[in-house]
């Protein structure tokens, strides 16, 4: 007898909810692992981070400052995912939101005060969809590996951001700090309790509608099929290079959001540190949420609590704050492989003996 894969006609319920909370499960005992080879107590830890992150109120609306961004990045990342577009280049994406948006802050100074927050907000999801365009035609037009082509472009982004700030938009009067001049006080994004903000209330509305076009209208339905079988799709009179252009600016927008949300609601400027690799951990809270844009949600709070967490454990443990990046690491490679069981299941093959 022998164990094999075999394919899985249809995915139940019960698949998708217990493979990723297997997986979750699994990464916390790798985390306990690491933590206890560094001679903490991950038992401990664990409290402590939980408590960090969601104990205090303040502790609580520092996670949502997190899980705001993590969710505009995390919807642009699933809706290209199911595409079978594998855009990594979420980062990348959020800074050019972000300096699009500070372009607006800063020169455009013939605009009424009232008007720079939502144009400039408009136009972070403009230069996110042009930098996330980019990749698409080539992918659409010449078949070039999205891959590589979205992951180096990350790179571009943050050393062109580095040069805007340290060069010709850095600010005169900043006494040598790598940054821009501040955004007028009037174009700031409202904060709702502590430092979390309207940021949050578009990230919900984006879920919604997203979910709404991904499970109750026709183009949802063929970027599901394009997913699934590209030439079925083809066949069926499904346009393959248009979509995927489309559904890439729309990736793009979203994530260029998270980074005009972020440079209006919390740094009020664009600066170094903006490259924060929400981009990065986008690509987990896809995978965890089954690229389902309301699970995207609540995976992106849990990810900000594991951010957050992580400062925790810095000042009343003593580990170094990238300890929590380390666990948040740990979460992929256990969820990559129970997506494996979600597609295929194991099967008892008996072989039969040959005379």
């Amino acid at each position: 007898m022998r164990l094999v894969l075999e394919k899985r006609e249809s995915r139940s319920r019960k698949v998708l909810l217990f493979v990723p909370i297997i997986s979750f499960g699994v990464s916390l005992l790798l985390g306990a692992i690491v933590l206890a080879a560094s001679g903490a107590n991950p038992l401990k830890t664990y409290i402590y981070m939980a408590r960090g992150a969601f104990g205090s109120w303040s502790g609580f609306t520092e996670t949502l400052v997190k899980a705001i961004p993590l969710t505009l990045t995390g919807l642009g990342v699933s809706i290209a995912f199911r595409l079978r577009f594998w855009n990594i280049g979420a980062e990348g994406q959020f800074i050019w939101g972000a300096i699009g948006t500070s372009w607006v802050m800063i020169f455009w100074n013939f605009l009424p005060v009232q008007l720079l927050l939502p144009i400039g907000l408009l136009m972070g999801m403009i230069t996110g969809a042009i930098w996330a365009g980019i990749p698409a035609i080539m992918k659409a037009g010449w078949g070039v590996d999205e891959t590589l082509t979205t992951l180096m472009m990350n790179y571009i982004a943050i050393l062109f951001a580095e040069y805007l700030y340290y060069g010709p938009w850095r600010d005169p009067e900043g006494f040598g700090f790598p940054g821009t001049r501040p955004f007028p006080r009037e174009a700031w994004l409202p904060r709702i309790a502590g430092r979390a903000h309207w940021g949050l209330l578009i990230a919900l509305i984006a879920a919604l509608l997203l979910w709404f076009v991904l499970y109750r209208t026709k183009w949802g339905f063929e970027i599901k099929m394009i997913g699934l079988n590209k030439r079925a799709a083809r066949v069926q009179g499904v346009n393959i290079s248009r979509n995927i252009v489309l559904v890439l600016l729309v990736s793009g927008a979203l994530s260029g959001l998270a980074g005009a949300t972020e440079v209006t609601a919390i740094q009020h400027r664009l600066m170094k540190g903006i490259d924060m690799g929400y981009g990065f951990t986008a690509i987990i809270i896809a995978w965890m949420a089954q690229l389902n844009p309301i699970a995207v949600v609540f995976v992106a709070v849990v990810m900000g609590g594991i951010l957050v967490g992580g400062d925790q454990i810095q000042m009343m443990m003593g580990l170094p704050a990238s300890m929590g990046l380390v666990l948040q690491g740990l979460l992929l490679f256990p969820l990559l492989a129970g997506t494996i069981f979600s597609d295929y299941r194991l099967k008892a093959v008996v072989q039969e003996e040959v005379v």
